[in-house]
């Protein structure tokens, strides 16, 4: 028994304990890290499964303050695609705007704006060869009395145009300087590649929406998992602007994550950061940290899907895992707690000992941006979920097969599940889940006395609760005839 020093403890083991509070719960600050360069203005994080994140629920975290990341189970290429989208989501950039002809008329276009119903009236003009000739915006046309007349002969011949690199930003400056409301983007061989509206870039420059979570360039941040040694997939990603690789596996204590953490590193340096995991021990932390890893990723089976524990017989309780591994690396370094999240009071625990931010998985789900089929059970809509363990996932992907370490098997008799497939009630958008999350992180904020997550940290004191107590917790002694939006039950 020497060998088992401590318990394993987990949510429903623990509760925070009151203390004095000089401030409402809604003038708490939950901003947070997801690793040590992207912060978070509140710490939830959507997991990386296939039923779960893909761009949509990526962008709408991002939207919300968090963060997606997008799971592995898809080609390089798609999975590429998905980053692109959530980046280029608040761009300010019309990838594929709509243009005309030169030799068409002002009367056909304005047919076609008309019919189409487009609420803007800058075209870029285009020949044959898409080469960009001009443009023409509403001051061009709105004087004429005959709009028969041919686009080449109204449009602006020579208008202030831009290289496909520029950034907002810039781009920015530049409409501001020369007074135009839209800007092309031309390549080197003068091919149009992309708009700029001004209205769009002023919006995003001026940050009219404060809670997004967006990078230096003010695009919407976003993350993607990789496997070990996988550097194509790496290569792509970092290309497509993603702002955290997330080394995600079974098992990160293991030589190939580490290597692959020191080379995406040493390749690499500061253009991307690197999370790890998932791990579950103090040893693995450190050697993780010694790697040169941004974050690291904290859960072994606490997941609602998983089913490593009872398959392997290993894991460790969720809150001791994270406490385990926070004490045991530099505070600056985040730690996500990975899995077991049910309720919003378990978010809390979860920072108490030591957790930059969470990530879900079956709790976000059943929303509307999550990748997962809705199906019509007993009258009620549910939506599948399963753990990326999943024999189901494991057949669908490459990438779910290669986090549980097999990749080489060819007969899908042979595959060894650790996770099952199930659904969950539909809940609508995800805005209004994570709004009730970070209501109830607030509230244990206050009602701990803490103003940011650091103090709640250094402050945070808990007593072990019994089964009795845990009982006394839920609503008891009563008939629920109303389902709370806060609350799915023991």
């Amino acid at each position: 028994m020497a060998a088992f020093p401590f318990e394993g403890l987990t949510f429903d083991d623990i509760s925070l304990v009151t203390q004095y509070a000089d401030f409402l719960p809604h003038d708490a600050d939950v901003s947070s890290k997801f690793s040590r360069n992207v912060k978070l203005n509140i710490p939830f994080v959507s997991a990386a499964m296939d039923t779960v994140t893909e761009s949509d629920m990526a962008i709408a975290m991002a939207r919300l303050g968090g963060i997606g990341v997008i799971h592995k189970n898809l080609s390089i290429e798609r999975q590429a695609d998905e980053v692109r989208k959530v980046k280029y989501y608040l761009n300010g950039i019309i990838r594929t705007p709509v243009t005309f002809h030169p030799e068409q008329t002002v009367a056909e276009m304005m047919n076609e704006k008309r019919v189409k119903k487009y609420s803007f009236s800058g075209f870029p003009i285009v020949d044959d060869n898409g080469k960009l000739v001009g443009i023409i915006t509403s001051r061009d046309f709105k004087f004429l009395s005959d709009y028969n007349i041919r686009i080449r002969d109204v449009m602006t011949k020579e208008p202030v145009v831009a290289k496909d690199s520029i950034s907002m930003l810039q781009a920015y400056k530049m409409m501001v300087e020369h007074k135009v409301g839209k800007l092309p983007m031309v390549n080197s061989e003068g091919k149009l590649t992309g708009l700029y509206s001004f209205l769009d870039v002023k919006t995003l420059i001026e940050k009219e929406e404060p809670d997004y979570n967006r990078d230096d360039r003010h695009q919407l941040r976003a993350a993607a998992g990789i496997g070990p040694y996988d550097e194509a997939r790496a290569e792509a990603l970092i290309n497509a602007g993603v702002d955290v690789l997330v080394l995600d596996t079974a098992h990160g204590h293991s030589k190939g994550v580490i290597d692959t953490v020191k080379l995406l590193k040493k390749t690499y340096g500061d253009r991307v950061d690197v999370i790890a995991g998932n791990i579950a021990t103090a040893e693995a932390a450190k050697a993780l940290a010694d790697a040169g890893v941004d974050g690291i990723k904290v859960g072994i089976g606490p997941g609602s899907i998983c089913t490593t524990r009872v398959v392997a017989g290993v894991g460790v309780p969720q809150v001791t895992a994270v406490y385990e591994v926070a004490k045991s690396v530099p505070r600056d370094l985040p730690v996500i707690a990975d899995g077991g999240i049910k309720q919003s009071g378990d978010v809390a625990k979860a920072l108490a000992v030591g957790a930059s931010c969470v990530m879900m998985g079956s709790a976000l789900a059943g929303t509307s941006e999550s990748t997962g089929e809705v199906v019509l059970h007993q009258g009620r809509s549910y939506v599948i979920y399963r753990g990326m363990g999943s024999l189901a996932a494991m057949k669908t992907g490459k990438g779910s097969r290669e986090r549980y370490g097999q990749d080489d098997v060819e007969d899908d008799a042979e595959l060894v599940p650790q996770g099952i497939e199930g659904m969950v009630p539909f809940r609508g958008a995800v805005r209004n889940v994570i709004i009730q999350f970070v209501g109830g992180l607030r509230y244990s904020f206050g009602y701990c006395g803490a103003r940011t997550l650091s103090e709640f940290q250094d402050r945070a004191k808990m007593v072990r609760v019994t089964a009795a107590g845990l009982r006394e917790a839920h609503p008891h002694d009563v008939t629920m005839v109303k389902d709370a939006p806060n609350y799915s039950g023991k």
